[in-house]
């Protein structure tokens, strides 16, 4: 059921306490525009010289407006200084207001504070993450699943955020694969099963993209990388620039545990109903584990080929 107005600014309201709370002592919070927030929380000690602006929708039905977006709370256990910034909404951040704003960050050299700046985000965060950088040079982007730019000039062939549509895209900030070309470098994580996310991550090709492909893990990737207890090593070594990709790729082997991703591989499985791997990958599952959904899968297929076990 869609929300009322008044649920909407209810929830809004809720989201502002919240975050002017946190933003009290040494930090800031502002609201910009009708639709965006941002909040500033400095750590103190050497770790809080790195700062990592962090993009997040609000309205995304798993957040709670009664404590911090995830990525803040992660941002500030690791002792590093965040930039939360914050969207109502399917924005894409094309709000002449939130240009304002990053343009007058950098102006005003807010981020010379700081020895390493990281920018973070999935899908609309990331195309976010990669189109400001470029208020930051020299910054580190971690983007998962991000667009490239939602302009349907440029990225016609992706329906799947029609509400995107609405935006200039040739304004400021606006094509995110130029705009990263400032960046030291930038880790573009995607999902090359998925045909849109991998014809946005193609569109990034300059010598500072580091495309790692990530099959399987879908929009979900980082409660797949959670699961399989590399997330924090993952962001924190993008970050901190203490892994290469070879590191990165060898801590994606251990997605083969992953609970979460066997089951995305095997509802592929399922769906395209290639029963003789199915039936390979259930045997391999089962020798580890009892798995009870994979036991019943293992039975269709084999009952389907008109095998036995």
């Amino acid at each position: 059921m869609a929300k009322s107005e008044e649920q909407k600014q209810m929830l809004r309201d809720t989201w502002r306490n919240t975050l002017a709370e946190q933003a009290e002592k040494d930090g800031f919070f502002q609201e910009i525009g009708p639709l965006h927030k941002a909040i500033f929380i400095p750590e103190k000690g050497p770790l809080g010289k790195t700062l990592v602006v962090a993009f997040d929708n609000l309205d995304d039905v798993r957040q709670d407006p009664n404590r911090m977006p995830w990525a803040i709370d992660f941002i500030n256990s690791q002792g590093w200084s965040s930039l939360g910034f914050m969207a109502h909404g399917p924005t894409w951040y094309r709000d002449e207001d939130v240009f304002d704003f990053f343009d007058k960050l950098r102006k005003d050299k807010f981020f010379d504070q700081f020895d390493r700046v990281a920018f973070y985000g999935t899908s609309m965060g990331g195309y976010a993450a990669c189109a400001f950088s470029a208020a930051c040079p020299g910054a580190t982007v971690i983007a998962v699943n991000p667009q490239a730019t939602m302009d349907r000039d440029r990225a016609g062939w992706d329906h799947r955020y029609r509400k995107s549509w609405r935006h200039n895209y040739y304004s400021r900030y606006g094509y995110a694969p130029e705009m990263v070309k400032a960046a030291e470098r930038a880790w573009i994580f995607y999902d090359a099963r998925m045909p849109q996310v991998a014809m946005h991550a193609t569109l990034f090709q300059i010598p500072n993209i580091i495309h790692m492909g990530c099959p399987f893990m879908g929009h979900g990737m980082l409660n797949v990388w959670r699961d399989m207890g590399v997330l924090k090593p993952i962001v924190s070594g993008c970050i901190n620039g203490t892994v290469t990709p070879r590191d990165v790729h060898q801590m994606l082997r251990k997605r083969h545990d992953s609970k979460t991703y066997q089951k995305t591989v095997l509802r592929h499985l399922e769906s395209e109903e290639k029963h003789a791997l199915l039936i390979r990958f259930c045997k391999i599952i089962r020798a580890k584990r009892r798995a009870p959904h994979f036991k019943d899968a293992l039975e269709n297929s084999l009952k389907a080929l008109g095998r036995t076990a």
